[in-house]
């Protein structure tokens, strides 16, 4: 039997880079061949969170490039009712806490839940720094403990959270990686770094750099 490649994949989920790479994520998440093993680094989280005002002109610029790099859209919802929002900030605690609680109870689905939070911020306008919209969403993918969790977060997640993240972060040193998303690759026990940028041109290009093309 041929042993899986381990992709290492490092995130934010409200990175807008990290949604730009989202489909190829979706698409190596399903690959036989790849296990793809995903790490919240909370970059926005906690003391990494800032207000939104500030910068947010700044940001839908940024959203821009990325829109024309991955084809992924950046709606008129997103801009009007997260950039725009008077209160809004750059906060992924919450969604940083539910992609926890689901990899540590339906670890295959940490993908697929992170994929529902993307699309509700950046395409449906949705406030995902919010613990009822975000239970919400993982409670309309049936994934209800995951939800309960989020709204009454309990010490062992909040601790699991703090773990993950260190550990997340710790393979971020490791390798020299100064954002996200990152990727590292992990064959019969090496590790080494991936140029991220293959994220944006589709799941053959991460292929072709892991040599399973």
């Amino acid at each position: 039997m041929t042993q899986k490649t381990t992709l290492h994949y490092l995130f934010d989920p409200l990175c807008g880079w990290c949604y730009g790479a989202s489909a190829t994520i979706g698409t190596l998440a399903a690959d036989a061949e790849i296990d793809l093993q995903p790490h919240a680094t909370g970059l926005f989280a906690g003391s990494g969170a800032r207000p939104m005002k500030s910068f947010a002109a700044q940001a839908w610029a940024n959203d821009q490039r990325i829109a024309a790099l991955s084809g992924r859209p950046f709606t008129e919802a997103y801009r009007r009712d997260v950039l725009g929002a008077d209160d809004a900030s750059l906060d992924s605690t919450v969604a940083t806490l539910a992609v926890t609680a689901v990899a540590d109870s339906s670890p295959d689905r940490v993908i697929e839940a992170l994929s529902a939070i993307q699309s509700a911020r950046y395409v449906d306008g949705k406030d995902v720094t919010s613990s009822e919209v975000v239970a919400g969403l993982l409670a309309d993918l049936e994934l209800a403990d995951a939800a309960k969790r989020v709204l009454t977060p309990d010490t062992s997640l909040v601790e699991l959270v703090q773990t993950r993240m260190a550990e997340a972060r710790k393979l971020m040193m490791a390798f020299n990686l100064q954002g996200v998303p990152a990727l590292i690759a992990e064959v019969d026990g090496t590790r080494r770094g991936l140029d991220s940028s293959t994220l944006y041109s589709g799941p053959d290009a991460v292929r072709a750099a892991l040599g399973l093309a």
